[in-house]
């Protein structure tokens, strides 16, 4: 006798799971807006500014939770398709934390590769682990084409010219120090071939440096959707493309 398929239970279908960036911040936010809204709840002096203070605390939580598990996916998911990616390259995400450019990157190369490095900080992300970023590749249905590694940006473990494409989310920023940061970039156009492009997404402030540093690049702000609480901490995307080498001369890092 055959079994009735709707009688089946189907498997749970798990999601890639990618966490909240600097987690100790929203919690911060929503803390201190709390604290606003009890201390406005009292009879005193100043009650409707403490209260108003109380519900912008919380408004910069919400849009920061928002950008943090909603919006910045659909930016890069946006950006990637831009990209207009062939399907064939080789691709390194810089900071991939537990994956959320790294996946949808892969998702685009099916006969291509997506390399992930990290010193996996969870300071920098909620349980970020190598093997989250691994399950959310599995659940993504890319595992076979995605791998990570653990790296510093500033020291890349990567022969010169080994991938097409560069990409990076909030992660250089995290650098202590401006050199480490110039260096990371430097370490960026190294390991690009010749005409490959780096995408970073970073706070506005810091991707102008970027630019500077480069002495090339286009910038682009990548609006409310990547806002991490206010556009004072919105996010703008550096396009950098690695020239040639001049005949005669050795491939310089940008």
């Amino acid at each position: 006798m055959s079994k009735n398929t709707s009688d089946v239970t189907p498997p749970p279908v798990h999601r890639p799971r990618y966490g909240v960036d600097a987690p100790a911040l929203p919690a911060a936010l929503g803390a201190a807006g709390a604290v606003c809204c009890l201390a406005a709840g009292r009879r005193r002096p100043g009650r409707g500014a403490t209260a108003i203070a109380g519900a912008v605390l919380f408004a910069h939580a919400g849009v920061y939770l928002h950008t943090t598990l909603r919006g910045k996916l659909r930016v890069w998911r946006r950006q990637l398709d831009l990209a207009g990616l062939n399907g064939d390259e080789r691709l390194l995400d810089l900071g991939c934390g537990r994956g959320a450019v790294l996946i949808e990157a892969a998702r685009r190369l099916p006969r291509g590769h997506a390399v992930g490095v990290d010193l996996w900080s969870g300071k920098d992300q909620s349980n970020n682990r190598p093997d989250a970023t691994l399950a959310n590749a599995a659940a993504a249905g890319v595992v076979d084409r995605a791998e990570v590694t653990t790296a510093d940006m500033t020291a890349l473990p990567f022969p010169d010219g080994s991938f097409d494409v560069v990409t990076s989310a909030l992660a250089l920023h995290n650098i202590p120090s401006f050199e480490g940061q110039y260096r990371a970039l430097d370490e960026a156009m190294r390991v690009l071939r010749p005409g490959g492009r780096l995408f970073v997404a970073d706070f506005w402030f810091a991707a102008r440096k970027y630019a500077a540093h480069l002495g090339q690049g286009t910038l682009r702000g990548l609006g409310p959707g990547y806002w991490y609480g206010s556009p004072l901490l919105g996010v703008t995307l550096l396009h950098a493309v690695k020239k040639p080498a001049a005949a005669g001369t050795s491939a310089p890092g940008q």
